[in-house]
């Protein structure tokens, strides 16, 4: 009877869940099954998650249209967690990529776990010079921030670029990056974050607080908002002619407004202006892995939180004040 209770305990693992939407008073610390990896899965022991705004969308189906692929009444998927780094467990028969030890990183589901299975193919070698709670906050933010700029903005060298919500999750990455494709970089960040913004290359900080950027007669190229709290207007007045707006997050109704309106008041001028939403591209990770460990791009976190106390740290990530990252970390002393 002994053996075949410390069996079943082999078999589950713990886990954040959630089975209606709603505050973070949703997620409970459970025992659920631990998962097989397919013949093209490997099985990843989960080390660290990073929390993004994607995850507290979820959590509360808002906005209201997520649940038509999140689920009308429940959520289909119960675990949070796309940002993932840990160490492969097991692989399956046609995994050729990777073998038991591997220390890898990736944005996929299910990552509030203990355990994850993904394609071989989701999965990318953690960059050597990051911690596991360091990889853990790279995935989704610095995919927004590279396709962001590159794919939607059409960075080029010498360009002025402002980063609005610069001392964010995206905003941090989105900093370095713009830096990095040779532009001049503005970011627009609270007075308690300035240092921050400059010690990750900006050339122009603005204190929110006390200067309004669609005030002061300055435009640029390309403006990114990874916290697009501003009126769309308040946007196109600080674009050039031919500016580009790109926005990666903020208020709901900041969201529709640049759906709806966006298309509209870029034929007004040569202005353009869209929203985005990331795609987790391995091979995107990839270029962003091979930045940080050159020395060019590194994550900032803010706080780390153990696994049950993951409602907790969606509580600090929904509050917006965070310097960085919020990761939860997971296994030996993490739960």
């Amino acid at each position: 009877m002994t053996e075949l209770f410390d069996n079943t305990i082999r078999q589950n693992m713990k886990a954040i869940t959630y089975t209606q939407y709603g505050s973070p008073d949703v997620l409970q610390l459970a025992d659920i099954p631990k998962p097989t990896p397919k013949d093209d899965e490997v099985l990843v022991k989960i080390r660290a998650v990073g929390l993004n705004a994607a995850d507290w969308h979820l959590m509360r189906a808002d906005p209201f249209l997520a649940r038509f692929s999140a689920g009308l009444l429940k959520p289909k998927n119960t675990i949070l967690g796309e940002d993932i780094a840990g160490t492969v467990e097991s692989v399956g028969s046609a995994v050729t990529r990777f073998k038991p030890g591997d220390a890898v990183f990736a944005c996929y589901q299910r990552g509030l776990a203990e355990y994850v299975c993904a394609p071989e193919s989701k999965l990318t070698p953690k960059p050597a010079n990051l911690s596991f709670e360091e990889a853990a906050a790279v995935p989704m933010a610095a995919l927004t921030a590279l396709q962001g700029l590159r794919d939607h903005g059409k960075i080029q060298a010498g360009q002025n670029v402002m980063i609005h919500g610069a001392s964010g999750g995206v905003g941090t990455f989105a900093v370095q990056i713009a830096k990095h494709f040779g532009a001049k970089v503005t970011a627009v960040t609270s007075t308690t974050k300035m240092n921050q913004a400059r010690a990750l290359g900006a050339d122009h900080v603005i204190d929110y607080t006390r200067e309004d950027f669609s005030k002061n007669g300055k435009q640029y190229n390309l403006i990114f908002a990874a916290n697009g709290n501003r009126s769309m207007s308040d946007y196109e007045r600080a674009l050039t002619p031919t500016g580009i707006f790109v926005m990666a997050g903020g208020t709901t109704s900041q969201m529709f407004d640049a759906i709806l309106f966006g298309r509209f008041k870029t034929k007004k001028g040569g202005k353009t202006m869209k929203i985005f939403l990331a795609s987790s591209s391995p091979a995107d990770l990839a270029i962003i892995k091979d930045l940080i460990e050159a020395g060019k791009v590194k994550p900032m976190m803010d706080r780390c939180y153990p696994l049950a106390q993951t409602a907790e740290a969606m509580r600090y990530l929904e509050a917006g004040h965070a310097k960085g990252k919020i990761v939860v970390c997971v296994g030996e002393g993490g739960l």
